[in-house]
């Protein structure tokens, strides 16, 4: 965590899990935010989503993530063909995915596209970074929801985020090159922007997957916690 040298992790113990759906092939659950996905090296980093929904059903693995900061929905396999064939709809991107996220100001257009190319930022992991060169191509589509101002005489933005491809941190990052960092964003926030909120306000409102047996769609969803 060399970009978050003071950084401790204290993941939310209430709610411990909370699972919103459950089959013989499926979980669908709802992550908070500061909870990693999977275990990390140090043993304070053992607690995980990965781990506390093996508490309950063992078999589960783990098929796409979210970055520990951001909440919201994901789906995980219980069995070795529900994987594979989950897994092969996100390369695929035959899923369909929103986000909810307040950002630093005011986005004057109602409605955009952010089409930037980004790969790691090596010195400065786990950033990543916009690179026209090396950089693997990456689309968000946003719409602005609403408009929001504090005591303070600050505006911020509600936006709905789509991303079309599933590059690491690619929100944060294109919400950035876009000129408003989402508020509460420990890594790429500036001061005003960290300052707003004490937890990244990103959270993944809605999943839409075909079922990997009976191939119905179906659509998870989970209202933003933070507004």
């Amino acid at each position: 965590m060399a970009a978050n040298p003071d950084f401790i992790y204290q993941p939310q113990m209430r709610p411990y899990l909370d699972i919103i759906y459950h089959d013989n092939d499926i979980v669908v659950v709802n992550k908070s935010s500061g909870l990693l996905t999977v275990s990390g090296r140090l043993p304070e980093h053992q607690d995980c989503l990965e781990s506390r929904v093996h508490k309950v059903l063992p078999t589960a693995t783990i098929v796409h993530r979210l970055d520990m900061a951001t909440s919201g929905i994901m789906v995980m396999a219980l069995n070795k063909p529900a994987h594979v064939a989950i897994s092969r709809q996100f390369e695929k991107r035959l899923t369909q995915k929103s986000y909810i996220a307040r950002v630093f100001g005011k986005i004057e257009k109602a409605q955009g596209s952010v089409e930037q190319p980004l790969m790691g930022d090596w010195p400065n992991r786990p950033k990543q970074k916009i690179d026209h060169q090396q950089g693997k191509a990456a689309l968000t589509h946003y719409k602005v929801l609403s408009y929001r101002q504090d005591i303070d005489g600050q505006t911020s933005t509600l936006v709905e985020l789509t991303p079309i491809t599933g590059r690491s941190h690619q929100l944060r990052v294109h919400m950035l090159w876009l000129g408003h960092p989402i508020l509460g964003d420990r890594l790429y926030a500036h001061e005003q922007a960290l300052a707003m909120s004490s937890r990244l306000q990103l959270h993944a409102q809605m999943l839409q997957i075909s079922h990997p047996v009976t191939a119905q769609t179906l659509t998870f969803s989970k209202a933003c916690p933070f507004d």
